[in-house]
C-alpha cells in the first residue's frame, strides 16, 4: 500500500485540477440574470483555473520528496478548506471540502513518504 500512496495522492491532485477547470468552464459559460453577476463569475472562473494550477503544479511536484512542496501542497489544502466553508455552502462544496480533508489526510499521515529522509 505504502508504495503505490504517492502515485495515488499524485493522481488526486490531478484530479482536483481536473474538476476545478472543469467548474472554472462552467462559471465562464454561466448565464447570470444581470450583467454585473457575468463579471463575477468570470472572477470565479478565473479564481478557479489558478487554484487548478496550483493542484497541477502540487501534483506533478509532489513525489519530488521537497519540503517546500510538501508543505505548498498543505498550505494549499489547507486553504481550499477554510475557504470553502466561508463561502456559500452547498452539496458541491462539501464534496470538494471531502476530498481536499482526504488528501490533506494522506499527505499529513504518511509526510515519511513525501519528505526528504
Amino acid at each position: 500500500m505504502k508504495r503505490y500512496l504517492p502515485a495515488f495522492v499524485q493522481y488526486l491532485f490531478f484530479f482536483t485540477a481536473v474538476v476545478l477547470m472543469a467548474l472554472g468552464v462552467g462559471s465562464i459559460f454561466r448565464a447570470g440574470p444581470s450583467p454585473d453577476m457575468k463579471l463575477i463569475y468570470m472572477v470565479y472562473a478565473i479564481l478557479m483555473f489558478g487554484d487548478a494550477l496550483a493542484m497541477l503544479a502540487c501534483g506533478l511536484l509532489i513525489r519530488a520528496r521537497k519540503i517546500a512542496i510538501f508543505w505548498s501542497a498543505v498550505t494549499l489544502l489547507s486553504l481550499n478548506i477554510i475557504l470553502s466553508i466561508f463561502d456559500q455552502f452547498g452539496l458541491v462544496d462539501l464534496l470538494y471540502v471531502l476530498l481536499n480533508v482526504f488528501m490533506l489526510g494522506l499527505l499529513l499521515i504518511f509526510r515519511r513518504e513525501f519528505l526528504p529522509q
